[in-house]
């Protein structure tokens, strides 16, 4: 399997023994400010400083931004930007994040298609490009099995996403209309009782009984899991070759523009992180897990962290043709209108950086810039 994606594979014992739900100081409006203070950041003495003195990058404190967590964490993206400082911010889910890059509270974000696919639509194509993948996969719905055993049991049950429009909202009501049952979207009232939940809280509402199980992303879902739910179905299941986009990175078309050079380095931080990831999985597990900790005060258990890992695949490639189904999705469901996703990508920069690793090239699936 080529160094630039590969599963990411068992692991390490972590420590700690806490819950997941200290996540929770992560996502307050548009995010809330990471401190990083701690994590290697490889600047050598007289660095040389890009066109931008400072490069606001945006993720969650969520697994399947390991890219992120560990990139920062470890220095790797910090080390290609010179004197060029990253300030970094965490959200709970892509909208929310979508709104700080649209008012310049950030410059690049890891985020999922589905908010990439709405932030690309709603500014015509002006407001940002997707110039790498990250992660594909990491996201399982997650049951109470005393309520529900199998598939048909979720009608009339209440089941989490963690936000309207976001990547898993989206696949969740996809996977309703195709059951046949009939949910609207924006309340989601119906067959099926959608909840958007935050993630953060999503497992004390699951433990007083308020959800009977949710749509969600790791580590949230094994987070369920350790409270006694059952994995009914991992979304992976549900895709050709079991692969499909969960987290990209865009940046703000005004920034691209404008700090080619920044965007260029951080692509290759990006590269470099996640080769680094797939040669060492375990030493990446305890470097995500010790980002995590940083930020929300405690980290991951073992019981969570080492399922959540396995289930989530690392890659540069940005699977376009799935982000293509995943805008089809989005309208089915109602909650856009049929997008004009021409220019969507600028892979560009990522191949020539792939090229110069002597790693294969990825595809836009047509969508690329002109």
């Amino acid at each position: 399997m080529p160094a630039h994606r590969s599963t990411v594979r068992r692991g390490l014992a972590a420590a700690a023994a806490l819950p997941l739900l200290a996540l929770a100081a992560t996502a307050c409006g548009y995010g809330s400010e990471s401190k990083d203070d701690d994590a290697k950041t490889n600047v050598s003495a007289g660095g040389k400083k890009l066109s931008s003195d400072t490069v606001k990058i945006g993720y969650f404190p969520n697994l399947t931004h390991a890219t992120a967590l560990v990139g920062i964490q470890e220095g790797t993206i910090q080390k290609e930007l010179g004197g060029t400082k990253v300030e970094s911010t965490t959200f709970n889910a892509g909208p929310s994040e979508i709104e700080a890059l649209n008012a310049g509270s950030i410059d690049i974000g890891f985020i999922g298609p589905s908010p990439s696919i709405n932030g690309y639509s709603k500014s015509q194509g002006k407001g940002l490009r997707i110039i790498s993948g990250s992660a594909s996969g990491g996201v399982k719905l997650v049951v109470n099995p005393d309520k529900i055993k199998t598939l048909d049991d979720l009608k009339g049950k209440k089941i989490a996403t963690p936000q309207l429009g976001n990547t898993q909202d989206v696949a969740f009501l996809n996977w309703i209309s195709e059951k046949g049952w009939k949910v609207d979207a924006q309340s989601g009232k119906g067959d099926v009782s959608v909840v958007r939940s935050d993630n953060k809280v999503t497992p004390d509402a699951y433990k007083s009984g308020d959800l009977d199980g949710a749509w969600v992303p790791e580590p949230t879902a094994s987070k369920l899991v350790s409270e006694g739910a059952k994995v009914l179905l991992d979304e992976k299941d549900l895709w050709p070759d079991k692969k499909f986009v969960i987290t990209n990175i865009i940046v703000s078309q005004k920034f691209l523009d404008e700090h080619p050079d920044v965007v260029e380095a951080v692509l290759k931080g990006s590269v470099s992180t996640n080769k680094w990831i797939n040669a060492n999985p375990d030493e990446a597990k305890a470097s995500a897990n010790k980002a995590l900790e940083k930020l929300s005060g405690k980290p991951l258990p073992q019981e969570i962290l080492d399922p959540a890992w396995e289930s989530i695949e690392i890659t540069d490639d940005p699977l376009a043709e799935t982000l293509k189904t995943q805008a089809g999705h989005s309208v089915k469901s109602g909650l856009l209108e049929k997008p004009n996703l021409q220019g969507i990508y600028d892979l560009g920069p990522l191949n020539k950086i792939l090229k110069a690793e002597g790693l294969p090239e990825v595809a836009d699936a047509g969508l690329g810039v002109k």
